[in-house]
């Protein structure tokens, strides 16, 4: 590839990485909408509908066939079956304790777990994958974990939604990174082996409950629980065709865009409360993600030295 092509390649990667990270923090305004629908049923839909639509961008990209010779072959190997119901599991956690947390006007403690994630992601490398970790990397892990101690010392209540959403995202990527199924792919059979619960649910909600759901009543309302799979498709749809093309350390650059954005928007747009020990809390994490993306940028610019002096 030459380098007008490779340069094109690369403004396109963080055209599509950048616009994914933007719709994932722009999010909380969908389920604003939906706020009056209970977290549980909302997530029940995503599920639903996300395998909907993953099944008709797979059939549209032609990669059924994939899809189906990934599941026979998972279903064949137990350990990577019983990894990737794990994932299933933890992404469903995530989604539904986000959905529930910004309907709860908690925008900006979540904006913070995810501000969190990428140091939580080091640590589980770390104690899983027995991966060393630098000396500037524990400091940007002290300095997290100071700030999530200021919050909890401040207020007297430990922060568990930011570090639920943290804990679960970042399992969820463990998993799949020792499981290494493709990102659309990985999607669509996640949401197949949770959406036979999603559906149980669903119909308990409409019939036993004797509650009745939300879906089918009001037209706004029902247009809404389904394009919630279209919504969570089309970032990842993004991110998959961006990141390939793009170092991990610009991956990782990009990624703060989301909880800036979520945090903009609970402070100035849902107008939730952003104290002093708030503040200080998200200056040490902050900090702490500034630490990390030196030392990212610093492991790119190195390997690209090593294959330069190669002549690769």
């Amino acid at each position: 590839m030459n380098q007008t092509s490779e340069n094109r390649e690369f403004g396109i990667g963080v055209v599509f990485a950048g616009l994914s990270y933007i719709l994932w923090g722009v999010l909380p305004l969908f389920w604003k909408m939906v706020d009056g629908v209970p977290a549980g049923e909302i997530l029940a839909h995503r599920i639903v509908w996300s395998l909907v639509f993953m099944l008709l961008i797979l059939a549209a990209l032609r990669k059924i066939p994939s899809f189906a010779g990934e599941l026979k072959s998972l279903i064949k190997n137990r350990k990577r079956l019983i990894g990737i119901s794990l994932a299933s599991i933890f992404i469903s956690i995530n989604w539904g304790l986000y959905i529930w947390a910004v309907n709860a006007d908690r925008v900006i403690e979540a904006s913070l777990g995810y501000y969190i994630n990428p140091l939580v992601s080091i640590l589980l490398a770390v104690i899983v994958l027995k991966e060393k970790l630098s000396g500037l990397q524990t400091v940007s892990i002290i300095l997290a974990g100071a700030g999530v101690l200021v919050l909890t010392f401040s207020f007297g209540t430990f922060p568990w939604v930011a570090i639920m959403l943290a804990l679960s995202f970042a399992f969820y990527g463990l998993i799949k990174k020792m499981v290494q199924v493709g990102a659309l792919v990985g999607l669509a059979i996640e949401t197949l082996l949770i959406t036979p619960f999603a559906l149980l649910f669903l119909s308990y909600v409409h019939g036993v409950s004797g509650v009745g759901g939300a879906f089918g009543g009001e037209v706004g309302i029902t247009l809404l629980l389904l394009l919630s799979g279209v919504v969570t498709a089309i970032p990842l749809l993004l991110f998959a065709s961006g990141a390939k093309r793009i170092p991990l350390s610009m991956v990782g650059l990009l990624q703060y865009f989301a909880p800036t954005i979520k945090l903009i928007m609970g402070v100035y747009l849902f107008h939730e409360p952003f104290t002093d020990a708030h503040l200080i809390a998200f200056a040490c994490i902050w900090m702490a993600l500034g630490i990390y993306t030196y030392t990212l940028m610093r492991g790119w610019r190195l390997k690209r030295s090593v294959a330069v002096n190669k002549g690769v």
